[in-house]
């Protein structure tokens, strides 16, 4: 379904949202994503009188960069912390049935790809009153909705900051195809007001639908009145400025300023296949040597090795083999190149990757407080943290309203980001060497960090000092 026909219906509704070739834009970046962008990935060329189809190989460092981005920022080394442990216990339980560790790396790597998700928590079992009002403590359960910028749809924003919203989901029911809209948008107290809408979807239209008519929507009520003045949806996008439209609260792809950089790879990978391809050796034979069929030459059907001379080639040798020289470093070269421009472009630094082998493989490197990469990780975890944050009161909250739970909505809430990646080893044991000489540090602790021994071990077999350092050291460097 058009993201056109979507924005239509709404203005109709009296909202109106970001632009129609905003979403165009989204629409490149997923096919980068994808590694199939129309037009340089697929394409055509005159051939004489006919035109070829020809496909162009790829590397799919669009993939490649946002699963990088998703593993750094949110892994299953990322705690949420609660100080209560009532809590702690709720946040877990609702996360857990919502496979949470899974999809929200999934959502990180979406979230590079296309620029924005959307994490949109609703009740189930809930009873709503015939005025909208919702009816406490009878609730079964909280369903986190999972939502990309292409079902997203910012109705009002300042500063970035997104207040009202609406999301749209396809069903397909009975053979016909339906579009389940909600729209989240504030009363004139300040309260959030919740409208759940379902229209028929038939050439490229939309027609209104009751929900009861449609079998796995009976159940929703047109109207939810939250009674509280807090959104109900988080926002999650890149800390990357906007600079496609500045004005709009959406982000960015993390390569959304790289396309360039995305075609020279793969224009340099297609070159490098084509290379092996093309180079292969080759034998000419004189016409003499081969055999017809239907006025044909040929040879074993399955060899492609052989060719057949022009027949006014000069006389000379019956077979004249031909080996062609392969220019793979300055293929390698050209490869690693435009991978370190893409890396740096994209927040990694200048050699993340490594091109070896024919296939890409990140670079082992000490990732310092100075790099590149640091200083993207913590600006990305600013802006990640606060959805996580907000996500977690907003459960609270509707724990309260919807299940009685009894839960504090103000409890501290942290956010333990695995920074392990970040460390600079060698610095790491030169500090440890002076704690260890000032007698701050243990030796058997020493041994244990940098050994990999357990605390009894490391006792029972502590050498001499200097042995150790030595031996570390080496180790180290």
């Amino acid at each position: 379904m058009s993201n056109d026909a979507v924005i239509r219906k709404l203005n109709e509704l009296g909202y109106s949202t970001i632009p129609e070739a905003f979403y165009s834009k989204v629409d490149e970046w997923k096919s980068w994503y994808q590694g199939n962008v129309k037009g340089f990935h697929s394409y055509t060329v005159q051939n004489g009188d006919r035109q070829v189809k020809c496909r162009r190989y790829s590397l799919g460092m669009g993939k490649k960069l946002c699963e990088d981005w998703a593993n750094l920022l949110m892994n299953e080394k990322v705690q949420i912390t609660l100080e209560g442990q009532k809590e702690q216990e709720f946040i877990d339980l609702v996360l857990k049935k919502n496979n949470f560790t899974v999809k929200a790396n999934e959502m990180q790597e979406m979230k590079s790809a296309l620029g924005t998700v959307a994490y949109v928590p609703r009740v189930i079992g809930q009873e709503i009153s015939e005025s909208g009002d919702i009816v406490p403590g009878n609730a079964s359960g909280i369903v986190l909705d999972y939502v990309t910028i292409e079902n997203v749809y910012p109705l009002s924003w300042q500063n970035g900051y997104i207040s009202e919203c609406a999301f749209s989901s396809e069903a397909t029911r009975g053979g016909k195809d339906y579009l389940y809209l909600q729209i989240h948008r504030r009363e004139d107290n300040g309260n959030y007001v919740i409208e759940n809408r379902i229209y028929r979807y038939d050439n490229e239209q939309l027609a209104d639908e009751q929900l009861v008519n449609v079998k796995g929507f009976e159940n929703i009520p047109p109207v939810v009145h939250t009674g509280n003045d807090k959104r109900q949806f988080v926002i999650d996008r890149p800390n990357i400025a906007n600079n496609i439209n500045y004005l709009l609260p959406t982000g960015i792809a993390i390569y959304a300023n790289a396309i360039d950089v995305l075609q020279g790879v793969d224009i340099a990978y297609d070159s490098y296949v084509n290379e092996f391809k093309l180079g292969k050796k080759r034998i000419m034979v004189k016409p003499s040597a081969a055999q017809y069929l239907d006025g044909t030459p040929a040879f074993d059907p399955d060899d492609v090795v052989f060719y057949v001379m022009p027949e006014d080639t000069e006389d000379g040798a019956v077979v004249t083999p031909i080996d062609m020289t392969l220019r793979t470093a300055e293929h390698n070269t050209g490869i690693q190149d435009q991978l370190n421009i893409l890396s740096s472009k994209c927040g990694f630094g200048e050699t993340y990757y490594r091109f070896d082998g024919g296939s890409v493989a990140t670079a082992t490197q000490v990732i310092s407080e100075n790099s590149t990469m640091f200083r993207t990780i913590k600006k990305m975890e600013i802006v990640l943290e606060q959805a996580l944050v907000e996500l977690c009161r907003i459960l609270l909250r509707m724990g309260n309203t919807a299940m009685n739970a009894g839960l504090n909505e103000d409890v501290e809430i942290s956010i333990d980001f695995d920074d392990s990646i970040i460390e600079d080893k060698q610095t790491d044991f030169s500090r440890d060497m002076q704690l260890l000489s000032a007698g701050i540090m243990n030796d058997w602790e020493f041994r244990m960090k940098w050994m990999n021994e357990d605390e009894a071990t490391a006792k029972a077999a502590l050498p001499k000092m200097q042995d150790m350092t030595t031996e570390q050291q080496q180790e180290v460097e």
